[in-house]
């Protein structure tokens, strides 16, 4: 039986892909497939959630980094909008990360406003109303239309 460290075997038992595992602890194909074998754990299938709610699903292709950036490593929409799919829907990461932050709807598109690209950090997205309201403000203390 090899070696395999406590948090791959976690992530593997938990759903996660392959390629979320290879991508987070940079380890080969062979390796994961011969844990998966050595601890058990099924195949992953593709299509498949790796998690319960579209939560899990975010918080599955998200990496921390400086700054409390919270960078997207999953899929991409056509437009450069971070997605997962869920239940045959395609799901904004940014309007994911705005409700686990807000615990309601935005309004309007959702874009990081710290300014690092693809951020999802719950806490740097923002809504139009925000954008609107912040918007509002600057032009209250520096004057100029709003």
């Amino acid at each position: 039986m090899m070696q395999i460290p406590d948090a791959i075997a976690d992530r593997l038992r938990s759903g996660c892909s392959n390629n979320v595992v290879i991508r987070e602890f940079g380890v080969s194909k062979r390796f994961v497939a011969a844990a998966r074998r050595d601890l058990g754990v099924p195949s992953y299938g593709p299509g498949r959630p790796t998690a319960s709610t579209p939560q899990g699903l975010f918080r599955d292709r998200t990496e921390s980094v400086t700054g409390g950036h919270l960078k997207w490593a999953g899929t991409v929409t056509n437009a450069g909008v971070p997605s997962v799919s869920w239940l045959g829907r395609n799901l904004s990461a940014y309007r994911i990360a705005y409700v686990m932050r807000h615990n309601r709807a935005p309004f309007g598109p959702v874009r990081p406003g710290c300014g690092y690209p693809r951020c999802v950090a719950p806490d740097h997205v923002e809504d139009q109303a925000m954008r609107d309201q912040l918007r509002a403000q600057m032009a209250g203390i520096f004057g100029g239309a709003a």
